[in-house]
C-alpha cells in the first residue's frame, strides 16, 4: 500500500466513512503495525488541530460582523449620561456610609469573638464545647442545696462556665477529653453518670492535636473497676457502623452513626470524618466501633453540612497517653487492651459504658 493509499484508508477511517468489514480488517493492521498506528493518530491530532483553527476564525468572523453592528459611541453616551442612584448616593455620602459600616463589621467581630467562633480552626468548623447559660448555673446551684440535704458525699458541684465529655482511659481516675474543652479553665469538675462529681485536675494538654488528660483528685474518688473497652490501634474502614455517647445535656445522649471518611477536615489525617448527631457538649466523647473498641475522640463538626462530625483518631491519643511526663501521675497509665463489649447487644453495651463517661464542668473567671 502507497503512502497516499495509506492515507486515504487512514482518513476514510476517521471520518467514519468505512463499512463495517473493511474498519474491523483497517483495526486489525493498526494493532498489527505500530508505524500505522502512528501516523494514524498523527493524523487524528493534526485533523483536531486544523478544526480547531477553523473554528477560531469562523468565532472570529462572527466577532467582527456583531463589532460593526453596534455603534458603541452613541452606546457610550446613553449610559453615561447621568451617573447611576447607587453612584450619586455613594458620591454625596460616602462618608456617612463609611462610618455605618465600620461600625457594622466592628459589631459582628465582637459578636463572633465573644461567641468564641473567632477560636475555632476555621470558619466552617464549629468545636463542640458548650457554653452553660444562666439558667442552667442557678439550676445546678439548686441541685447542689437539694444535695446537701442528702447524706452521701456527691463532692462539690461547681456549676461551670462550659461543658464537654470525657471518658476514663485507667480505672484509677484518669479521664480524657478535648483540650478545647478545658482551655483556660480556673478549675475542672467530673460529674458521672449518677450524679457524682469530682474535682479534677488537668495533667497534659496537647493544642495541635485537641487531647488533654485529667487527674481526678478528689478524696472521695473510689475506683472505677475494670475498663470495659479497648483502644484501636489500626485504622478503622469508611462505612463501618460506629457510635458516640456524651453529654450535650444533663443526660446521657447516644449518636448512632457511621465512618464517612478516613480524614477529617481538608484532609486532615489526624481525624476522621463521621456522619453522626453531635451538637454542643459531645466533645470530648468517646467515638466506639461496632465492637465497642474506641476509635477516636469527638472534637468538631462542620457547620454548613448535615451529619458530618469529626474525632480525633485513637492512635493520636495512645501517642498522647505515652507523652505524659512521669512526674505527672502517681503510676503509669496502662490502657486496657481487653474488649469485653464486643458479644453485646447496644443496649448492653451502653449499660457498661456509662460509668466510665463523665461531663466535663470548666469554670473560667
Amino acid at each position: 500500500m502507497s503512502d497516499n493509499q495509506l492515507l486515504e484508508a487512514i482518513e476514510k477511517y476517521l471520518n467514519g466513512e468505512m463499512t463495517k468489514d473493511e474498519r474491523a480488517r483497517f483495526e486489525i493492521l493498526r494493532n498489527e503495525n505500530a508505524e500505522i498506528n502512528n501516523k494514524v493518530t498523527e493524523q487524528k491530532h493534526f485533523t483536531g488541530l486544523i478544526k480547531q483553527y477553523g473554528e477560531r476564525l469562523e468565532l472570529e468572523r462572527r466577532l467582527n460582523a456583531i463589532h460593526s453592528e453596534i455603534d458603541v459611541h452613541t452606546l457610550e453616551d446613553e449610559l453615561m449620561i447621568q451617573p447611576s442612584f447607587i453612584v450619586k448616593l455613594w458620591r454625596n455620602h460616602h462618608s456617612k456610609i463609611s462610618v455605618a459600616a465600620s461600625i457594622a463589621i466592628f459589631a459582628v467581630l465582637c459578636t463572633m469573638f465573644f461567641t468564641g467562633y473567632l477560636n475555632n480552626r476555621d470558619g466552617n468548623i464549629v468545636q463542640l464545647r458548650d457554653r452553660i447559660n444562666k439558667i442552667g448555673a442557678k439550676t445546678d446551684q439548686l441541685g447542689k442545696k437539694v444535695n446537701n440535704l442528702n447524706p452521701p458525699h456527691t463532692g462539690d458541684i461547681n456549676p461551670g462556665n462550659f461543658r464537654g465529655t470525657g471518658f476514663a482511659i485507667s480505672s484509677d481516675g484518669y479521664i480524657v477529653t478535648d483540650n478545647h474543652v478545658i482551655k483556660d479553665a480556673d478549675s475542672v469538675y467530673v460529674q458521672s453518670m449518677d450524679g457524682k462529681a469530682y474535682k479534677a485536675k488537668v495533667i497534659y494538654s496537647e493544642p495541635a492535636t485537641d487531647i488533654a488528660v485529667l487527674a481526678i483528685n478528689d478524696p472521695s474518688f473510689k475506683t472505677l473497676g475494670a475498663i470495659p473497652y479497648s483502644f484501636k490501634k489500626a485504622e478503622t474502614d469508611i462505612g463501618e457502623n460506629v457510635f458516640t455517647i456524651g453529654f450535650p445535656r444533663d443526660a446521657m445522649v447516644l449518636g448512632p452513626g457511621f465512618l464517612t471518611a478516613s480524614t477529617g477536615y481538608n484532609n486532615d489525617t489526624t481525624q476522621y470524618q463521621v456522619s453522626t448527631p453531635v451538637n454542643f457538649g459531645n466533645s470530648g466523647g468517646p467515638l466506639l466501633d461496632n465492637r465497642g473498641d474506641i476509635i477516636g475522640i469527638i472534637n468538631a463538626k462542620q457547620t454548613h453540612v448535615e451529619g458530618a462530625a469529626f474525632a480525633i483518631k485513637s492512635n493520636f491519643l495512645l501517642k498522647a497517653i505515652q507523652d505524659i511526663p512521669a512526674d505527672s501521675l502517681k503510676k503509669p497509665i496502662n490502657t486496657n487492651t481487653k474488649n469485653v463489649l464486643a458479644t453485646l447487644s447496644r443496649v448492653q453495651q451502653i449499660k457498661k459504658l456509662q460509668n466510665f463517661v463523665f461531663m466535663v464542668k470548666v469554670y473560667n473567671q
